[in-house]
Order: structure tokens, then sequence, then C-alpha cells
């Protein structure tokens, strides 16, 4: 039977991680490029669920000789949205805790309940793996407030383990630019799987520093 003419085939639809990337990956190409990373990494540390990294690497391909300043403004934003988060399980989390449960994606009870046990090891280092590797850092930041743990501890470990992950992506853009942001595009679905690797690895090297 031949193909009736004049209807093209649809497109495959993409998925919802791909499109939440594209979406991040599209304020690159606005003036508001900046500002938006600074949000984006505000609100990453209590709900949002695409990493800041996205959109620091989209606009360092542009501009590389920016990469260390949008590594900061990710910092800045990130760690204030760790107050944030910290705020909201200090002082809301019996009203919120339903939104995070059921909303938040990656937001679970069993983590957090596991979370929660790692706070009464090593705080600092808990913080810190959590600010520098893959894993949720929202479900680290509502966390600390839920437990109580000291504020200083959370702003000290969340600025030495962001600087030291934000501030690493800016050095690759630095030097190897645009390259970088077409590689990590053709080979997207692999790297979704390598950062599901370091996702669970991540929460491996928690429970192995507190130990």
């Amino acid at each position: 039977m031949e193909d009736t003419p004049g209807i093209p085939e649809a497109p495959p639809k993409k998925n919802i991680v791909r499109r939440l990337y594209d979406w991040v990956l599209s304020w690159a190409e606005t003036r508001f490029g900046t500002p938006a990373l600074f949000v984006l990494s505000f609100v990453e540390s209590s709900f949002f669920p695409i990493p800041p990294d996205v959109l620091q690497i989209a606009l360092s391909a542009g501009k590389p000789k920016r990469a260390f300043w949008y590594a900061t403004v990710n910092t800045i934003g990130s760690v204030l949205g760790a107050i944030a988060g910290f705020f909201i399980g200090l002082a809301f989390w019996s009203a919120t805790q339903d939104f995070f449960f059921n909303y938040v994606y990656g937001f679970t009870e069993e983590l957090f309940e596991q979370v929660k046990g790692w706070y009464n090891g090593n705080a600092f280092l808990t913080v810190f793996t959590a600010a520098f590797t893959p894993i949720p850092y929202k479900i680290f930041t509502v966390a600390a407030g839920v437990c109580g743990i000291s504020l200083p501890i959370l702003l000290i470990a969340s600025i030495l383990g962001r600087v030291a992950r934000f501030f690493a992506v800016a050095a690759i853009m630095y030097y190897f630019g645009p390259a970088v942001t077409a590689w990590i595009d053709r080979y997207f679905n692999l790297l979704t799987i390598v950062f599901t690797v370091l996702l669970i690895g991540g929460f491996v090297a928690v429970k192995f520093v507190i130990q």
C-alpha cells in the first residue's frame, strides 16, 4: 500500500527530560541568560529537577571568557537557594511536605529519611558531597532544616561543594568552549545514562564518607 501523499509522518515526541533540557538551554539564546541562570540555580536547590550546569555550559559555550563569571552566578544562586530550602524545612515542612513528596521529581520519602539518617553522622561531609555530586541537592537542603542542622555548616559546606563543581565546569568550558556543547547534544541519551550512574555513585559516596 502506497503512502498517502501530502501527509508527512508525525515526528516522534520528545521525552519530558529532553523537553526540559531544551527549554533550559533556550534561555542561553536570550538577553536574560544570566538572570535565568541565577533563578534556575536558586530553584534547583529546593524543587526544580534540571541541574543548573546545563545552562551554565550553554552560556559559557557562547562566551568562554565569561565562563568563570557564570560559575560565580551559579554558585551564588545555588547557595541562596540552599538557604531557602533550609527555611522551608525548618519552618514550613508540615505545610509543604505533601507537595514535595507528591510533585517534586526525585523527592521521595525513602530518600528523605535516608538523608535524615546521614545527618546524624557527619552533617558537613553530607552537605559537601551532595553539593559536589549529581545527587538531588534539594533533598539535602530541606532535610537540613527539618533536622535543625547548623546554618553555618550548611553554608560553608554548600559554598565549598558548589564552587568545586561549578568552577570545574567553568574551567572545562574556558579551555574547550563550544566543542563540549556540541558533544553533549550529540550524546545526550548516553549522558543521561552516565548521569544516572553518577547519581547512584553520589549516594554511595555520601554513605561512605560519613562512616
